[in-house]
């Protein structure tokens, strides 16, 4: 088998290539022509490479393997291979051969034009003696190593060109020869399928990588929410999602600001670090103002803000300390932002979409937890004003007005007392009777706003005294009937939502029905324990209930329901009303 290695020489005179036979033809063509056993053992041992080359997963490695075995099996004084990114540009160039000052030297690496960009457009391999004689070429930058013969091979896998495999300067001749040619493109073959497999094996790993984040990145979250949503302290919540951002994402400091009353304004609420005492020159914003108030006022992070320029906000202290990058995300809830987290890092942070996604998250949770306690404390202020307006109206209508009666009582006696002294003692006797029963009204309200509570002790003992309490501080009267004994093993909390629903019961019938006589009756069988309040009052419509009636009510049924259970309620104006409520015996 006779392979042809060069072209044309200008010479009778046969050089001499060590172990390879050459001759010359009619043509006077130079022939180098290998022996069988020279061949099989060239291309063994690229097959062997290439084998170890496809099992090799780095890519960086794969790459560098590919280039060098490039050029020893082409015999090329300089080699250097380029890969392509997803636009199809030169991402990554690796040259062999040149020294790292001479590469230092030469500056940029090329960008894909000239007799790489050609190989690009052509997709096939490209043999020439000599680049400066090929009109493709664009020539070599300032102190670039003279380069003459080239041959450059593509790598494509499929219909997708991956990169490109350059060699110049055959060493052992002028000219790369077409088994030369070959062989590089049995090695593009195989570095394809290395470069497509290493580049598989990337993806994974980064994938990986990016879901054992995100995995830490939920676990962080749910943990935080965990904490900031049982504590009912805004200070407590905004100290602990302001130490879990700092610890999690390794900065150096960190501050809250929380918006005012009116929402216009926003506090340094809190500042943790020990790189400086506050980054802003201010304790305060407006809204709109600064990156605090405009991250506020629009809702969305404001990141890597640079000291360096904002130095109008920025205190000198900052700068001084090193703190080159300080993001500022928003606490929202509902639409609104109800604060601000600053966080400042002396080592540039990289707040690519995963870090942003998760302080976003951060912020949102740390928001509705500060909004849920302010909301809640405004319902209990709320709640204690509307309470404080219902008792003055009941002492305006009733305790005051009863006393008032009785004074005027008292008046007429003394003006009587002489003429009629049987009259003004029928009107003492009137105002005492009348004493006696606003002070009974009295001791009620006092009841009302210091209940009795159900100490976990025995269903019957509790509503036994439970009815005791009400007939000594009430108008009405109540009877009790029900089992002594068989309700062993009756939940706590079943037996206290008995407990609290015929309080309730109590307190309605007493209040708003007007009852003369309550009916209290607590029935047990194999599966529930069952409450029945009936009292002979006044009645209501159900669908006329007064505001006041009406929590009342929804509190039964939240109670009930809490614990499995439910209540029933029958009233008719001027029929009375029945209060029926069940729970389950024993929790399954």
């Amino acid at each position: 088998m006779r392979i042809y290695l060069a072209k044309t020489i200008k010479s009778n005179k046969i050089p001499y290539f060590g172990e390879f036979r050459v001759k010359l033809d009619s043509s006077n063509i130079l022939m180098v022509i290998l022996t069988r056993e020279q061949l099989e053992e060239r291309l063994t041992t690229l097959h062997q490479a290439s084998l170890e080359l496809v099992g090799v997963l780095s890519l960086d490695e794969v790459l560098q393997r590919i280039v060098n075995l490039a050029r020893a099996q082409a015999g090329a004084r300089y080699a250097a291979l380029g890969l392509l990114g997803e636009e199809g540009q030169i991402a990554r160039f690796i040259p062999v051969g040149m020294t790292p000052e001479q590469i230092e030297h030469i500056g940029d690496l090329p960008v894909g034009k000239g007799m790489l960009g050609a190989l690009m457009v052509e997709r096939h391999p490209i043999r020439i003696p000599e680049i400066s004689e090929d009109p493709r070429r664009v020539g070599f930058p300032a102190h670039h190593p003279e380069m003459h013969s080239f041959m450059g091979v593509p790598i494509i896998s499929g219909d997708r060109l991956l990169g490109l495999i350059y060699l110049t300067d055959k060493e052992d001749h002028f000219e790369f020869a077409e088994a030369d040619e070959r062989v590089i493109e049995i090695l593009a073959a195989y570095a394809a399928v290395a470069i497509s497999n290493a580049q598989l094996y990337q993806d994974v790993v980064e994938r990986d990588l990016t879901l054992q984040k995100r995995n830490q990145d939920l676990a962080l979250i749910n943990n935080m929410a965990a904490a900031v949503t049982s504590s009912l302290e805004i200070d407590i919540i905004v100290d602990q999602a302001l130490r879990w951002v700092i610890d999690y994402l390794e900065v150096d400091a960190g501050e809250i600001f929380l918006a005012d009353e009116s929402g216009q304004g926003f506090q340094l609420a809190l500042h943790l670090g020990d790189s400086v005492d506050s980054f802003w020159t201010r304790d305060s914003f407006s809204l709109g103002e600064g990156p605090v108030g405009q991250v506020a006022e629009g809702g969305k992070p404001l990141v890597s803000v640079d000291p360096q320029r904002e130095v109008g906000y920025f205190r000198h202290e900052v700068v001084e300390a090193g703190l080159c990058c300080v993001a500022c995300i928003p606490l929202a809830t509902r639409g609104s932002v109800v604060g601000v987290l600053c966080v400042a890092a002396k080592e540039p942070q990289n707040f690519d979409e995963r870090v942003l996604d998760l302080l976003l998250s951060i912020g949102t949770w740390a928001g509705l937890s500060i909004e849920n306690v302010r909301l809640g404390r405004q319902s209990r202020r709320l709640a204690v004003l509307e309470e404080r307006e219902r008792i003055g109206m009941d002492l305006h209508d009733g305790i005051i007005q009863s006393i008032y009666a009785v004074g005027l009582a008292l008046d007429y006696a003394r003006s009587t007392v002489d003429e009629e002294p049987a009259v003004a003692r029928v009107k003492i006797d009137q105002a005492i009777e009348s004493l006696d029963i606003t002070i009974r009204d009295i001791r009620s309200y006092i009841l009302d706003l210091r209940p009795r509570q159900f100490l976990s002790e025995d269903l019957m003992q509790g509503l036994e005294q439970l009815v005791e309490e009400f007939n000594v501080n009430s108008r009405s009267q109540a009877i009790l009937l029900g089992p002594r004994n068989g309700m062993d093993g009756l939940p706590t909390a079943n037996a206290t939502t008995l407990f609290h629903i015929c309080q309730e019961a109590l307190a309605n019938s007493s209040k708003h029905a007007k009852a003369g006589l309550v009916d209290v009756r607590l029935l047990t069988s194999e599966e529930r324990v069952i409450l029945e309040v009936t009292d002979d009052g006044l009645g209501f419509d159900l669908r006329k209930m007064s505001v006041t009636l009406g929590h009342g009510l929804s509190n039964m049924h939240i109670r009930a329901q809490k614990v499995g259970g439910d209540v029933e309620i029958n009233s008719e104006p001027g029929s009375g009303t029945t209060v029926l409520a069940w729970v389950p015996r024993y929790v399954h």
